[in-house]
């Protein structure tokens, strides 16, 4: 016993010698670590060369590169930095960012970015990362939500084709979708299997707000009539007009593209960053085109959630960490990592890129959405993944499906919900 307990603590003091807990080397070479949620190929390798480049040039300063999830980037994000192994510099969601943010986990990046960097981004992407009066992370990419269309199947039924100047209301969307349904066919189908957000980015068009912060900071839930345009949508499509598919509500985005490529559906409400899928899988032949959202009161304003680069409180190399992104983040390399993800770029100097404006996969209709484009409704409330995980899922999924009725989804959201968020802001 008392040998094995000497071993393992030579082997253990031999460890420690190893490893730098500054992650500097004998030399005095500063080491990175970047965690990256890049999944597509294109966006793997150009964030891998992007790596390459600015280790080529900055000798003193290697940056790791370190594949990460979406899948499971919230728990693994949590275990890392409870344990002290948090990467120096981090990608995920700003939705995602509040709790880490008021938790103490990521470092305040106001006095840490370049002034170029901060003036290129626009201020209201920039509330999607700004917690009290810090900034904890910097949005780069984003996607605004639109219909893509069977191209065909709209010219021949004679309907007005909408454009970001004119786009159709949320009313006129529900007549057409009617209209072009019929004969086991279906206007839209709403693949619905992560109801939260796109009913709440989508609401923003009318009005919607849900959130609402009283004057001593706590926030608190409010199902008004503006917040019910677009889940009445909806639900009347599936339930009254019979216009919207019910089997596709429990979908991801990527389960309904078979149905839509085969003329069971005539448009899908997607993420922008879906034309790459479908531009892959689309049968030889298959016409399609990217129309904007439906506009409310509020025109075609959405709420996003940006892709973020963060860096941990935890890492002695802030400095060098934001240095870092600002270099990734340079106009001609945020281009190249919009167009690895099929997204729009925050930055105003990358979205003038001439790329980005083509007609070639619709990518002009898309950039022609940036400017509309609004921090999500629940991008600083604490409390909210919960919130939506418990509350707000199950009941905009048994309200889409008719299950419940609006006066049980409105108290379950409230009543519930604001049960949830108070645990947060006591």
């Amino acid at each position: 016993m008392r040998i094995r307990w000497i071993a393992a603590l030579v082997t253990g003091l031999l460890l420690t010698g190893c490893t730098s807990g500054d992650d500097v080397a004998d030399d005095g070479r500063v080491t990175l670590r970047f965690q990256s949620l890049a999944w597509q190929e294109e966006s793997v390798a150009a964030n891998k060369e992007l790596v390459a480049q600015w280790n080529a040039s900055h000798p003193d300063v290697k940056v790791e590169y370190v594949q990460g999830s979406w899948d499971s980037v919230h728990d693994q994000l949590l275990t890392s930095f409870e344990g002290g192994e948090a990467p120096d510099i981090i990608h995920d969601a700003s939705d995602d960012l509040a709790d880490f943010a008021y938790g103490g986990y990521l470092a305040d990046l106001t006095d840490l970015l370049p002034r170029r960097l901060k003036s290129d981004i626009p201020q209201r992407s920039w509330r999607t990362t700004t917690f009290g009066d810090g900034i904890y992370g910097v949005p780069f990419l984003q996607e605004p939500r639109v219909l893509i269309a069977n191209a065909k199947w709209l010219k021949d039924s004679g309907v007005r084709i909408p454009t970001p100047e004119r786009p159709w209301s949320w009313a006129g969307f529900r007549r057409i979708t009617e209209q072009l349904s019929g004969d086991g066919t279906y206007g839209v189908a709403w693949p619905l299997k992560e109801p939260v957000s796109a009913t709440l980015n989508l609401s923003l068009s009318t009005g919607g707000q849900l959130f609402h912060r009283n004057q001593d900071g706590k926030v608190t839930i409010r199902f008004g009539a503006a917040d019910q345009v677009v889940p009445d949508t909806i639900h009347d499509q599936v339930n009254t007009d019979r216009s919207a598919s019910p089997t596709t509500l429990g979908s991801g985005g990527s389960d309904t593209l078979p149905g839509f490529f085969g003329g069971k559906y005539a448009m899908v409400p997607l993420g922008f960053s879906y034309r790459q899928q479908i531009v892959q899988q689309a049968p030889k032949g298959f016409d399609w085109q990217v129309l904007p959202a439906p506009a409310g009161a509020d025109g075609l304003a959405q709420g996003v959630s940006p892709q973020t680069l963060s860096v941990a409180e935890d890492s002695p190399h802030k400095k060098e960490a934001a240095e870092f992104i600002d270099f990734l983040l340079r106009p001609e390399n945020m281009v190249r990592l919009a167009l690895g993800d099929w997204m729009l770029p925050t930055g105003t100097q990358a979205l003038k890129d001439p790329a980005l404006h083509t007609a070639e996969h619709d990518w002009a209709t898309g950039t022609a959405l940036a400017a509309h484009l609004r921090s999500a409704p629940a991008q600083s409330v604490r409390g909210y993944p919960e919130w939506k995980d418990k509350v707000a899922t199950p009941a905009f999924q048994e309200y889409y499906s008719g299950a419940i009725g609006p006066d049980e989804l409105r108290e379950r959201l409230e009543e519930d919900g604001n049960l949830v968020l108070a645990r947060y802001q006591r």
